[in-house]
């Protein structure tokens, strides 16, 4: 598996580092870590990851999903979603979103592993 420029879109720094962690251990490199929706957006646009790993609660006005369907308005970036909440709503507004996996937290290595193979 080639090598992922990988953006963390989460506001929790400690689950950020884990995540990171993760994601390294796996031979992928992490680009930036960031914390709010409209960062993600700037960011997405500026760094044009191979990957987003994105939280849906996030510090801001905007969450994850919103925060995912502006960047994908503007260029075709697989995402996986990582979140503590599973509730339908949230289902709902993301089945609006074009993504590779949802995984509830907490993750593990293995989770995320299959989810990048997915994604590959």
């Amino acid at each position: 598996m080639e090598t992922k420029k990988v953006l963390i879109v989460e506001d929790e720094m400690i689950i950020a580092m884990l995540i990171e962690r993760m994601v390294t251990n796996m031979g992928h490199e992490v680009i930036e870590k960031i914390s709010s929706g409209e960062e993600a957006i700037d960011k997405a646009l500026e760094l044009s990851p191979d990957i987003i790993l994105m939280d849906i609660r996030l510090r801001g006005e905007i969450d994850g999903i919103e925060a995912m369907s502006k960047i994908q308005e503007k260029m075709a970036i697989p995402v996986i979603y990582i979140s503590g909440n599973s509730d339908l709503a949230h289902r709902e507004k993301i089945e609006m979103t074009e993504y590779i996996d949802f995984l509830s937290k907490p993750i593990t290595e293995s989770d995320l592993s299959k989810s990048f193979n997915i994604a590959s």
